[in-house]
């Protein structure tokens, strides 16, 4: 019983150093930044503006979808390791 109590209190403290790990996965040579948590949270997303084609929303999209791959990836590869 105490073997399971010492677990589940390292399980929520793990839990917890993942809340405040953040990843970014990046897209276009930086035009797209997404932030996630070890707890697969997306926490920001910057676009810079600079690279931003109004007539060609699509790259932006693929961009968002890129970046929010990648990071969601690094995030779990931090999860992996703490759990």
């Amino acid at each position: 019983m105490l073997d399971q109590a010492k677990m589940i209190m390292k399980l929520k403290q793990a839990q917890k150093e993942l809340a405040k790990q953040i990843v970014d996965g990046e897209a276009g040579d930086g035009a797209v930044v997404v932030s996630v948590t070890g707890e697969l949270k997306i926490k920001k997303v910057t676009i810079d503006p600079e690279y931003v084609d109004l007539d060609d929303i699509s790259v932006l999209e693929r961009w968002i979808e890129q970046a929010t791959k990648e990071a969601m990836s690094k995030a779990q590869e931090v999860e992996e390791k703490k759990m």
